[in-house]
């Protein structure tokens, strides 16, 4: 069962529970949720159906803090973890090549990218 399923469910599970019961109140306090969000549900699955109810992200990617995608080729490029996992290291070996990059920047390329990290002995 994918999450999707799962939040939809949960989701139903919900109105279910308050139309069982004949009380909102006593519901949203049962499971944990408040009535603001019953509501909001109730006027979701009504409107659309169980694919309303669906995750729905509204937040917009912050790209301020992104690494420019050319620099982050190259250090790709680079990363042969040669250097132990060092981030440091890395950072300033990229400097020497004229690429800046903090080691968090080191960190996060190398989170993203699914490349190994060493612990440090």
């Amino acid at each position: 069962m994918s999450l999707e399923t799962k939040v939809i469910k949960s989701r139903l599970g919900l109105l279910g529970f308050a139309e069982e019961l004949g009380n909102v109140s006593r519901a949203c306090k049962y499971l944990g949720y408040s009535k603001d969000t019953f509501y909001r549900y109730k006027e979701l699955f009504d409107e659309g159906g169980e694919l309303a109810l669906q995750d729905m992200n509204y937040r917009a990617p912050n790209v301020k803090n992104r690494i420019d995608r050319a620099i982050e080729e190259q250090f790709v490029a680079y990363a042969n973890l040669t250097h132990g996992g060092v981030l440091g290291r890395v950072s300033n070996e990229l400097k020497k090549r004229g690429v800046f990059v903090s080691s968090c920047g080191v960190r996060c390329v190398w989170l993203c990218h699914n490349l190994e990290m060493f612990q440090n002995a």
